[in-house]
C-alpha cells in the first residue's frame, strides 16, 4: 500500500525532546515500513525515518528562531501533498482539521487522526460544516464533545516494544513527566508526594505560554522538601527516569485525549496513579497497571498500595495492549476500510 503520513512541522519526526504527536507519527511510520508498505513522510527536513522523507520545511518550527508565522509553512505542506496526492492509496493527516477544505475536493482517500482535545466550542461549527470527513479518535472519551463528527475508528497509541524497558534500578521517588501547565496539575503531584512522604522528581518542560503559571504557582512549591525539577528529558533518558520511580503521578485536570506518558511508564514496568479524567480508564487497568483515583487523598492512599502491583505485570499489560505493532495493524485495517468506502458505506470500528 502506498501511504502518505503528513505530520505537523512544529517538531521533527521524531521530536528531539517534547512532542507527542510527532513521536506517534514516527512510531507508526516505522512500523508501516517494517510491514512492507511504501510510506512517504511529509515532515520537517531534520526528521529521521526509514520511509521516504519529503521535507516541506528545512527544520522544525519550534527550533527555528527566525519563524514568526508558523501557519505559512503548513499552507505549503498542504499544497505539496495535494499536488502529489494521486501517487498514494491513502493520505493520513495528523494536522487536526486543517486538511478538510482542500482534501474533500480531491479523489485520494484520506483520514485524519485527531490528537488533541475536542471540547473547545470553536470546533463545533467546523465539524458541523464537515460532518462527512473521516476522522480517527485516540480514545473513545475524546469523541464525546463531537457527536456529529464521522469517527471511523478509535486507535489507541502504541510504542515500539523495545523503546523503553524496565531498568535494573531501585525505585526511590515518585515521578511527574510532561509539561508544567495548569491542566497537568503539577501542583497536585507536589502535594501528593509531600503527603506520602516520598521525594518527587519532575522531568518537565515549561512552554512560553505557561511561564506565568510556572512562576506564580509552581516555582514557590519547588522549595518544598524532596521536590526536584530535572527539566525536559528525551527518550534515551526516560527508561532510567521512569524505572527509578515507585509510580508515575498523573493528577490531571482536563479531558486527556490519550496520555502517551502513561504507556511510557507501563513499558518500564512503572505503575501509574492517575485522576479519573478523559482517557485514563481506557489506558489504565485499575489494580493491574496502576490506580485510578478521584482526589489527592485517594492518590496518597494509592501510593500506599503500590506494593500490590508487580512491575512485571505492569509491563505485561503494555505488551498486550500498547505496542506500535498493534497500532500499525489497526491503522492498516482502517486504511483498507477507507479505500473500500468508495464502493460501500464505511463501517465504523473501535
Amino acid at each position: 500500500m502506498r501511504i502518505a503520513q503528513i505530520a505537523p512541522l512544529y517538531e521533527a519526526v521524531p521530536p528531539k525532546l517534547y512532542g507527542g504527536t510527532e513521536r506517534v507519527v514516527s512510531f507508526l511510520t516505522e512500523e508501516l515500513v517494517a510491514l512492507g508498505h511504501d510510506v512517504t513522510l511529509f515532515a520537517s527536513g531534520d526528521s529521521k525515518t526509514s520511509a521516504h522523507l519529503h521535507a516541506v520545511w528545512p527544520k522544525a518550527l519550534r527550533l527555528d528562531a527566525g519563524i514568526r508565522d508558523t501557519v505559512a509553512p503548513h499552507f505549503l505542506l498542504l499544497e505539496t501533498v495535494r499536488e502529489m496526492a494521486d501517487q498514494f492509496d491513502v493520505l493520513h493527516f495528523h494536522l487536526d482539521y486543517w486538511s478538510f477544505p482542500l482534501f474533500t475536493r480531491q479523489r485520494t482517500p484520506f483520514v485524519t487522526t485527531l490528537h488533541g482535545r475536542l471540547d473547545l466550542p470553536e470546533l463545533q461549527p467546523v465539524f458541523d460544516r464537515f460532518p462527512h470527513v473521516p476522522v480517527v479518535s485516540i480514545s473513545d472519551s475524546q469523541r464525546r464533545p463531537l457527536p456529529q463528527a464521522r469517527f471511523v475508528g478509535t486507535v489507541l497509541h502504541g510504542l515500539p516494544a523495545e523503546l523503553l524497558t524496565p531498568q535494573p534500578v531501585t525505585p526511590s521517588y515518585l515521578a511527574f513527566l510532561g509539561r508544567i501547565c495548569p491542566e497537568k496539575r503539577p501542583d497536585r503531584a507536589i502535594r501528593i508526594a509531600g503527603r506520602a512522604g516520598i521525594p518527587l522528581k519532575m522531568a518537565a518542560k515549561v512552554d512560553r505560554v505557561d511561564q506565568a503559571y510556572f512562576d506564580e504557582v509552581i516555582r514557590p512549591l519547588l522549595k518544598e522538601p524532596g521536590v526536584e525539577l530535572v527539566g525536559e528529558i528525551n527518550d534515551d533518558q526516560k527508561a532510567d527516569f521512569l524505572s527509578g520511580a515507585h509510580a508515575l503521578l498523573l493528577p490531571i485536570d482536563w479531558p486527556e485525549p490519550f496520555g502517551l506518558v502513561m504507556i511510557e511508564a507501563m513499558a518500564c514496568g512503572t505503575p501509574v496513579i492517575a485522576y479519573n479524567r478523559g482517557s485514563v480508564p481506557e489506558v489504565i487497568d485499575d489494580g493491574v497497571s496502576g490506580y485510578i483515583v478521584e482526589d489527592e487523598t485517594g492518590a496518597v492512599a494509592a501510593v500506599e498500595r503500590l506494593h500490590r502491583l508487580p512491575r512485571a505485570r505492569v509491563r505485561a499489560r503494555f505488551d498486550a495492549r500498547f505496542t506500535a505493532a498493534r497500532m500499525a495493524d489497526d491503522y492498516v485495517d482502517l486504511y483498507a476500510r477507507i479505500g473500500a468506502a468508495r464502493r460501500a458505506p464505511l463501517r465504523a470500528i473501535g
